[in-house]
């Protein structure tokens, strides 16, 4: 077996002078190559994976591990690309399942999919590798990419830069929060993207109960701490609304956590509160909106309209100049072009996107593509840009996966190869709907392909069960499937865990 291979030659004395360590080392860095073999001397820096040859397979370099990135490596075939992915995260985030993390609904791995489990060639086929670093820099005209690892904190090991050769490109590196500019948003508020924003708002929520226990706090102090702001109506807001409203009631209300809470004159509305600039669930049917409203103010969240002007680190400041002091900040504004992205010197689409035409292909440069958060349709398309979901970047790295394993077939597949190809059918994106969650088995479904058209639109307990449905069958394999299943089945029975690890 080839575990039991490994073991023993791991067991085998080694009669080298050389320190282990540094043969692991030269073992961990072998796949790296340059154009002429360097001296023994210069191996031990690479520069790089170099371009392949006639005779080798072509690669594809993928830039990010979200929706639209991982959905296209697991339709790409290892069999005509060597694929190459480039991500400052090893794993998938199941991101309409984040919010119910935050407060122990789900476990934080059941919502995290290794990308190995994705695209298994990544870790088994001799050109397939996989990178944690970031890409800094883009090099159309060589075909290179230019990327720096990723460091854990200041005391760890200096990043490392290398470059990588492709033969095409996608660029599926997503977006970033939108913070408007706003002084204090990135120092003090928490976003909700990441498994890592998962756990620190987990943390700094039990933190806030716990310290709201102590003996003598004042009172106004208390009830700074029980105040959790989520700044933004949109689904991603309203569903950790929802499931924050949940938690307050079921976990911590008839738990007691908190001192003296069950009996003092204190409302659930004074703890949580939503800080609306427009309309809550603006894409959604407005009698789902307005039965949104009627559940989550019946839940006790309370509904506040306001511009923020500044965040300080204990409370809000709107631009009518009052302030609303918190405990919890969540930012959940929206997304907006990342760093990386605005570095790029390719076309841009409205909203500061990297253009595309309708086959999701830059048009000024050869062999790069871009899809996801990051992009969006050139205006010379006469499409409008589509928006930030899920189903989107993920409909758009199924259909790229075909075109790229279509274009190796007919004979593309290497750097420039691909000139005046016929690529077919260009892409075609139709609105499967939304859903969301309020809270207290309660959910909205809007099956309408666009807000003006008409079409099926659900509230209440049916549509939880849908939207649950829908999501468990989602998840993208079946041992995250089990967990997301066994975590629902034992929050229902004994409630969620209230652990602060």
């Amino acid at each position: 077996m080839f575990w039991y291979r490994n073991l023993i030659k791991l067991s085998t004395p080694i009669k080298s002078k050389t320190p282990i360590t540094k043969n692991l080392l030269q073992a961990s860095l072998s796949h790296f190559s340059t154009a002429n073999q360097p001296p023994a001397s210069a191996q031990a820096q690479p520069s790089g994976l170099g371009p392949t040859k006639p005779h080798d397979k072509p690669r594809v370099v993928v830039l990010g591990s979200g929706w639209a990135g991982c959905r296209l490596m697991k339709g790409l075939d290892p069999k005509l690309y060597d694929i190459v992915c480039v991500s400052p995260r090893n794993h998938m985030v199941f991101t309409p399942l984040l919010a119910s993390t935050c407060v122990g609904t789900l476990e934080f791995r059941s919502v995290a999919e290794p990308i190995a489990r994705i695209q298994p060639s990544i870790s088994s086929a001799p050109g397939s590798y996989f990178f944690l670093a970031n890409s800094t820099a883009v090099d159309t005209e060589n075909h290179e990419v230019h990327c720096e690892t990723v460091t854990d904190g200041t005391d760890t090991l200096d990043p490392w830069k290398f470059k990588i050769s492709y033969d095409k490109l996608v660029i599926a590196s997503g977006a970033q929060a939108s913070t408007f500019g706003i002084h204090g948003v990135k120092e003090h508020a928490i976003f909700l993207r990441e498994v890592h924003h998962a756990q620190e708002i987990r943390r700094k929520l039990l933190l806030n109960l716990m310290l709201s226990d102590v003996p003598g706090l004042p009172e106004e102090e208390k009830r700074r701490l029980l105040h959790c702001v989520v700044v933004g109506g949109g689904p991603t807001g309203v569903e950790f609304s929802g499931e924050l409203s949940d938690f307050i009631r079921r976990d911590v209300h008839e738990r007691t956590l908190i001192a003296g809470f069950p009996n003092s004159a204190w409302k659930l509305e004074d703890l949580l509160e939503i800080l609306l600039a427009n309309e809550i669930l603006s894409s959604f049917d407005d009698r789902l909106r307005r039965y949104a409203i009627k559940h989550l103010t019946k839940s006790g969240v309370r509904l506040v309209r306001g511009i923020v002007k500044d965040v300080k680190p204990e409370n809000l400041v709107l631009t009518d100049g009052s302030e609303v002091p918190y405990g919890l900040l969540v930012w959940s504004t929206g997304v907006g072009p990342s760093p990386f992205v605005n570095s790029l010197g390719l076309p841009k689409s409205p909203g500061g996107r990297i253009g595309v035409d309708e086959w999701l292909r830059v048009p000024t440069v050869q062999d790069v593509f871009s899809i996801g958060d990051c992009s969006g349709f050139l205006e010379s398309t006469g499409k409008p840009v589509l928006p930030a979901l899920a189903q989107v970047a993920e409909r758009q790295g199924k259909y790229l996966a075909k075109l790229l394993n279509k274009i190796c077939k007919d004979g593309g597949g290497h750097a420039n190869g691909a000139k005046d190809m016929n690529l077919g059918d260009p892409f075609e994106y139709k609105h499967l709907g939304s859903m969301a969650t309020v809270g207290r088995f309660k959910a909205l479904v809007d099956l309408r392909q666009s807000k003006e058209a008409k079409g099926i639109s659900l509230a209440g307990f049916v549509s939880w069960f849908i939207w649950r449905s829908a999501y468990l069958t989602r998840v993208v394999s079946w041992r995250n499937r089990f967990y997301v299943a066994i975590n629902w089945l034992t929050t229902f029975v004994f409630g969620r865990d209230i652990s602060r690890i």
